[in-house]
């Protein structure tokens, strides 16, 4: 089963998957169809291995899965991470964008 089969599974069972965790079997074998939107604010360089706030929304089917780390936490926190799964590709880009500023 993959990504979008089970999300529309757990709608038919009525759970609201905006913020569900996806089971590990699932999440570990899943790529992406597309990667829609990422963005990344890493002053420090590419060699610097900390957090960084970041927002990345992936398709996979007709859902949108959008993640990230506020950039309101700060560079280099551990603080603010945020995840989103919904069917509407504008909400996904434009929470994953405001999540950046």
């Amino acid at each position: 089963m993959n990504v979008s089969e089970w999300l529309d599974e757990k709608v038919k069972e009525k759970v609201d998957v905006s913020q569900i965790e996806l089971p590990a079997e699932i999440a570990y074998d899943m790529v992406a169809d597309e990667t829609v939107f990422f963005e990344e604010d890493n002053p420090c360089g590419v060699l610097c291995t900390k957090n960084h706030p970041y927002a990345k929304v992936e398709c996979f089917g007709h859902w949108y899965l959008c993640k990230g780390q506020d950039k309101k936490a700060g560079i280099h926190s551990k603080e603010g991470k945020w995840r989103l799964i919904t069917r509407d590709k504008e909400k996904a880009v434009s929470t994953a964008k405001a999540r950046m500023e």
